[in-house]
């Protein structure tokens, strides 16, 4: 009974991770690791001796720690990528914003020069309000 219950969360988590990938709510990226998850998890709930004798191999005592183990590796992957994914993104917006600022103070002078060049009496001060 438990090994269908496995079975079945694990194909709901498979659906859910292909919708949200045809709804582009998740990256293919990401979501080829939670397949890979989800189909190593479908396959350790259908074999659960695929466990006992990755354990015995390891000399793990219980299956069980083996699974707990995997899961905690994983897991530290999973945030160290996403942690790098983060930094890269906080750097490219920053050079965004730097280049955004740039672009801005050009644009406003140069609006300066064509409004002064229009109405060469009246100081830039006074004209930007």
């Amino acid at each position: 009974m438990a090994l269908l219950m496995g079975a079945i969360v694990v194909v709901a988590i498979l659906i859910y991770v292909f919708e949200m990938l045809r709804r582009q709510k998740l990256r293919e990226k990401y979501a080829v690791l939670w397949i890979i998850v989800g189909i190593g998890t479908l396959v350790l709930s259908a074999f659960p001796q695929l466990l006992s004798g990755a354990s015995k191999l390891l000399g793990i005592q219980i299956p069980a720690n083996l699974l707990f183990i995997m899961t905690l590796i994983l897991l530290v992957g999973v945030c160290l990528h996403l942690s790098r994914e983060q930094s890269t993104a906080e750097d490219e917006v920053r050079i965004l914003a730097e280049e955004l600022a740039i672009l801005r103070a050009e644009f406003k002078a140069i609006q300066a020069k064509q409004t002064a060049s229009v109405d060469p009496e009246t100081p830039p001060d006074s004209q930007n309000n």
